[in-house]
């Protein structure tokens, strides 16, 4: 059973989002703070190369963090330090919190690119074979 583009790209984005492997869904992407090499289910390689998903992170995260703080000095913190100010350490602590799974997410876009323009050098593991419709999703609990 092959998924359609659409359910192939939000499952493994939504997977990435909670930290699990974008490819079965089982093997956790990180251990506490420190990144995976590979996942201990299927064996996937999360990065084989060190750098391969810098534009994921810089496009999907640095630019739109850059920009909210850019609003929220230019846009609030001239006005109303207070408010400002406020604003930048919820702002940090949010970072800071959903740090591990933005960079799920950056994760699984790699995947994605990576099933969708293939290299010969670098296989991807055949699909997980309790991974029908989406099942290993919904009996992982966080």
């Amino acid at each position: 059973m092959t998924p359609s583009h659409s359910q192939l790209i939000s499952r493994a984005v939504r997977r990435g989002l909670r930290n699990r492997c974008p490819h079965c869904g089982q093997g956790r992407l990180f251990s506490g703070w420190s990144h995976s090499e590979r996942c201990p289910i299927c064996g996937l390689v999360f990065v084989r190369n060190p750098g391969d998903t810098w534009a994921f992170t810089i496009i999907g995260d640095r630019l739109p963090i850059a920009a909210i703080i850019v609003l929220i000095y230019f846009g609030v913190m001239r006005s109303h330090r207070v408010l400002g100010l406020t604003m930048v350490i919820i702002l940090v602590a949010l970072l800071i919190w959903t740090a591990p799974n933005r960079w799920g997410a950056g994760i699984a876009l790699h995947y994605l690119s990576r099933v969708y323009w293939p290299d010969p050098a670098e296989p991807i593991p055949p699909p997980h074979e309790t991974d029908l419709g989406g099942e290993a999703d919904r009996r992982v609990e966080e």
